[in-house]
């Protein structure tokens, strides 16, 4: 069983509060658990179709939003940015230009730098991800899509065809690196430029 308090601190108290559920579980719960929160969010947000803005969030010229969104506290994002909902974005944090996000929690002073890619996956506090890189969320390439993880030395099936990663709290991860679906990264990890996660082949 992966705790995910052990990577993002305080999530549970957060997100999560009934019994332990798995990475790619909150995932593919994500739009209940965003649609029950957008509830209890007061009159601090702009809350219109299941997408809510904090009032001191800045949304630059040419961005998508599509879906069911939280975009908390002073969150940026930047000129042509994509949000496909779900999505959440913790207090402050940023979207660069040109990056994507799908289906994932970016949670307080995490950022995708510039022309990102983020599918399916919980980002911690403080992450940052430079430019071109990719959370992948899907095996193109192979027949059997399904999404295996390495945890701690256990090979674990997700029993999911789409899950990105597991980031925890103030990893940082170089310009055009890859992190390929399944891929779990401790606290503090750093990923160097152009390098490949690819942690159960």
């Amino acid at each position: 069983m992966i705790r995910l308090d052990d990577y993002i601190q305080d999530f549970s108290n957060a997100f999560w509060s009934a019994e332990p559920v798995q990475p790619w579980e909150i995932i593919d719960q994500l739009e209940t658990i965003l649609t029950e929160r957008l509830k209890l969010l007061g009159s601090d947000y702009f809350i219109k179709n299941n997408q809510a803005i904090h009032k001191t969030a800045i949304i630059e010229p040419g961005v998508t939003l599509k879906g069911t969104l939280i975009i908390s506290e002073n969150a940026l994002i930047a000129a042509h940015a994509y949000l496909r909902g779900p999505v959440f974005l913790g207090n402050a944090a940023k979207i660069g230009p040109g990056s994507e996000i799908k289906n994932s929690l970016l949670l307080d002073h995490s950022a995708a730098a510039h022309f990102n890619y983020i599918g399916n996956s919980l980002i911690g506090h403080h992450v940052n991800f430079e430019a071109g890189s990719v959370c992948a969320n899907h095996f193109n390439e192979r027949n059997d899509k399904t999404i295996f993880v390495m945890h701690r030395g256990e090979r674990i099936n997700t029993g999911v065809i789409k899950f990105g990663a597991l980031v925890g709290d103030h990893v940082k991860i170089g310009a055009n690196a890859v992190l390929s679906p399944g891929t779990i990264l401790e606290k503090n990890r750093i990923v160097g430029r152009l390098e490949l996660i690819n942690q159960t082949n």
